[in-house]
């Protein structure tokens, strides 16, 4: 089976990860999306940025799965891996613990001005063929899809606020955030 690997914060998930997810399975690039939240971010701090509890983060996650179309699984691996995980070594061990899969990491677009940085990008695009998608208001390769500019420190925001985030979030997620702050210590 051709699995996606959609690692993010997912801090929450938002409108266009649930997209994104489809249009994989939707598109032929893969047949099921497995989610992986980070455990702990590998720039945590560095741009101030705070993440919600990773069983918060998942249960985000599986609830936002519940409203989509197509296949998607939630993996809590990056909690069993050594901190922090970068997608090179997430998904050395999913190739290893899944030897009947084969893997494709998804990336957006935004990031790839950043991916000579990242540990083993060479080896990803070799071994792990990179699903690019683009967002709105970036540059994307051509061909790639290009997906509404949702963000989920907007929600966060919004939240804190205790602005409305319909639209922004799947029904399930956004009944799991009313009222929480749960990112704010």
């Amino acid at each position: 089976m051709r699995i996606a690997v959609y690692g993010g914060s997912f801090n929450p998930p938002h409108r266009a990860h649930g997209l994104v997810a489809e249009w994989v399975v939707k598109s032929g690039a893969a047949d099921a999306v497995w989610l992986v939240p980070v455990f702990r971010h590998a720039f945590e701090g560095v741009h101030g940025k705070r993440l919600a509890t990773f069983e918060q983060r998942v249960e985000w996650c599986e609830a936002m799965a519940k409203d989509l179309s197509v296949p998607v699984l939630v993996s809590r691996i990056e909690s069993e891996l050594a901190v922090p995980s970068y997608s090179i070594d997430t998904l050395d061990h999913l190739a290893s613990q899944f030897p009947e899969h084969r893997f494709n990491l998804v990336v957006g677009a935004d990031i790839l001005d950043a991916v000579d940085g990242w540990k083993a990008w060479d080896r990803i695009q070799q071994e792990y063929t990179p699903i690019v998608v683009g967002r709105e208001g970036y540059s994307a390769p051509e061909g790639a899809p290009v997906f509404p500019d949702v963000s989920s420190t907007e929600i966060r925001e919004r939240c804190a606020n205790g602005a409305p985030i319909d639209g922004l979030v799947s029904a399930s997620v956004a009944a799991l955030l009313k009222g929480t702050q749960p990112w704010v210590p």
